[in-house]
């Protein structure tokens, strides 16, 4: 990069910023999401005063380690990545964080101390990545090798959903209503479709009985037919009701994902599913693949793990999440890997700020096999720290051809953030959907998993 010769790409500041964000009321299988949420916003400094951006979570277990290995950075260059990848391990991790934990392929909760170091590590690279691109005057898309694709296509993630956080708790408002049967999720997508253009589902499941979201799916595919539908339990079927699910639903979804718990678990339901596959006879003369398509973004999430779930043909989708793995360039290598082994790839999401949207759709426009719409939880969250909101038109985010990620930080707005964030007692400092769930249900414990 024989253009950055004129500049001074030498790291003279890290500054991290814990914010808390506004969440609807979003059920799952462990219960609601809290009224905030954490978030970190990195900024990496130039001497040249230019400063990147990056945005990963903000739960205590990641501040912890996010000054260390922003330290790390400190007096290198913005594109010296590898070095700061390699030395990571060196940056201790708290025993209580890990302590008695198996690193097991889906084993929802259990976090190594690699995967923690990655998710703070994948915010630093986007920084740098971005504080290179600005020197450069490249976007990131082309400091990763180019796009091959103009414009990335999101799916309209819908979710079971309260009206509002139960009585007593201070929250944003927000316009979207509650949706606890078939006919509230159909009209959440319908004002997905009319607000953004989505033409995809994702379906938030593991929360009623598996019968009242086959019901859900089955009336998005006859409200909106022909379009890719698919189904997330969070792991809490047995491998007997993911296969009851996959018969029922096998003709209108295009994948099911983690519908049980590890890969053991999956590799059944993925046997058992191309067994149960019916014949074209059988569906009237109209035919569908072997089985219904296994994704996960649970029991794949670190390359140590790609090899029991690929030999095992126990999901055929991956969903990356560059977070968790590490960043972007790691997301590109994870996507060479199953392109290898012809799995298809798309991308995971979790509660993520504009910041986030940007790096995903960046990496996204450069991975020709990304055959299925990425996830974004990003239209539930109506605040940001970003000058202009990334749009989303006809289902789609475009992709920025300007400097580094192609997003400008608003001061006031991330000021206001951390304020909330320094106002909390600790409370909402770390995401707990069960602790979220008490409030409204004082009983209400974790689920046991299976569920159902």
């Amino acid at each position: 990069m024989t253009a950055s010769a004129s500049r001074d790409l030498t790291v003279t500041e890290v500054r991290l910023t814990p914010v808390l964000v506004a969440d609807p009321p979003l059920l799952n299988t462990q219960g609601v999401h809290q009224p905030y949420t954490p978030r970190l916003i990195v900024e990496v400094v130039t001497a040249d005063r230019i400063t990147g951006l990056g945005e990963t979570y903000g739960d205590t277990k990641y501040l912890e380690l996010a000054r260390p290995l922003a330290d790390r950075l400190l007096g290198h260059r913005v594109d010296d990545l590898n070095r700061l990848f390699a030395e990571a391990d060196e940056v201790a991790v708290d025993a209580a964080r890990v302590s008695g934990q198996v690193d097991v392929g889906g084993l929802r909760g259990v976090q190594t101390a690699d995967k923690l170091r990655l998710s703070v590590l994948s915010a630093l690279e986007v920084a740098c990545l971005d504080a290179l691109g600005k020197s450069l005057g490249l976007p990131v898309h082309a400091l990763l090798g180019g796009k091959v694709r103009d414009a990335v296509e999101y799916s309209a993630y819908l979710f079971y959903k309260w009206a509002e956080h139960p009585e007593g708790v201070t929250a944003e408002k927000d316009d979207w209503g509650a949706a606890v049967d078939p006919a509230g999720v159909v009209e959440q997508a319908r004002r997905f479709t009319e607000r953004y253009g989505f033409r995809s589902f994702k379906l938030k499941g593991g929360v009623f009985p598996p019968e009242e979201e086959i019901a859900a799916v089955r009336a998005l595919a006859a409200a909106f037919p022909g379009h890719p539908l698919r189904l997330d339990p969070n792991g809490a079927w047995s491998v007997e009701t993911s296969l009851k699910v996959a018969r029922e639903l096998g003709d209108v979804l295009e994948y099911l994902e983690d519908p049980t718990l590890g890969t053991p678990a999956m590799a059944e339901v993925a046997a058992g599913s191309k067994r149960a596959a019916p014949s074209a006879s059988d569906k009237g003369g109209g035919g569908r693949r072997a089985g219904v398509p296994l994704a996960t973004n649970m029991c794949v999430t670190t390359f140590a793990e790609i090899k029991e779930a690929f030999t095992r043909d126990a999901v055929q989708v991956v969903l990356s999440d560059h977070h968790y793995w590490g960043g972007l360039r790691n997301t590109q290598h994870l996507a060479a890997i199953c392109r290898t082994f012809g799995v298809g790839v798309s991308m995971h999401s979790n509660t993520h700020l504009g910041i986030s949207l940007a790096a995903m759709t960046h990496v996204a426009s450069t991975v020709p096999n990304l055959h299925h719409a990425c996830d974004s939880h990003y239209p539930w969250q109506s605040e940001d720290v970003l000058t202009e909101r990334p749009a989303f038109e006809d289902g789609t985010v475009r992709v920025s051809d300007a400097p580094g990620l192609g997003v400008e930080l608003d001061r006031d707005r991330l000021a206001f953030l951390h304020r909330r964030w320094l106002d909390d007692d600790g409370a909402l400092r770390d995401r707990d959907d069960a602790a979220a769930m008490r409030v409204a249900d004082p009983g209400w414990v974790r689920p046991a998993v299976p569920r159902w």
